[in-house]
């Protein structure tokens, strides 16, 4: 009788999305990727420990099960802290951030390199399979709206369909033969 309890409440986390989580990876790991053989697009988060938005996609959208399965899938994902001190090459130039004892964290130049003039948080960049940079959203974006522009992304779909035209169809059209390919049939 306990195991059975135990089986059910164990079932209702893991559909409620409790158990839902992206698998990151660090950058220093995916800055390895090999481009010749690589099959999955690159997706990198940029937040800051102090960025509030950061943390409401962390426990909300992150944590959805068809952001986190789109993400694993199809995606390697990489949160990445935007004004952390790693060091790593990508695509073969050196980004190295050091931060002055006492004074505000300082923007990693990768950070800079990638996002331009426009470094705000929450900010995504998505890589193609040869690490070209193909796409930046930028801003908190509930799990809806961020399953839809990942799955126009890494399906794409973005070749065929505007987004204003992919909006207008995702919920009827797209959205149930994602699922099924997500085996995520709700």
């Amino acid at each position: 009788m306990k195991k059975g309890l135990l089986f059910v409440f164990l079932s209702v986390f893991a559909i409620s999305g409790v158990f839902a989580q992206v698998n990151w990876k660090s950058i220093e790991q995916v800055a390895q990727t090999d481009w010749k053989t690589n099959k999955k697009m690159v997706f990198i988060d940029f937040s800051t420990s102090w960025c509030g938005w950061c943390k409401k996609m962390d426990r909300e959208t992150f944590s959805d099960p068809v952001v986190s399965a789109i993400l694993n899938k199809y995606y390697i994902p990489v949160q990445f802290d935007a004004e952390g001190t790693s060091t790593f090459s990508w695509n073969g130039t050196k980004y190295s951030n050091t931060q002055v004892p006492g004074q505000r964290a300082q923007t990693h130049p990768f950070t800079r390199a990638i996002l331009g003039q426009k470094i705000g948080y929450p900010s995504f960049a998505v890589f193609n399979k040869n690490g070209g940079l193909t796409q930046i959203l930028q801003g908190y974006q509930n799990a809806y709206e961020f399953s839809m522009t990942l799955w126009f992304l890494c399906s794409g779909d973005n070749q065929r369909y505007t987004f204003d035209e992919y909006q207008k169809i995702f919920q009827e059209e797209i959205k149930p033969e994602m699922m099924k390919k997500l085996g995520l049939n709700k």
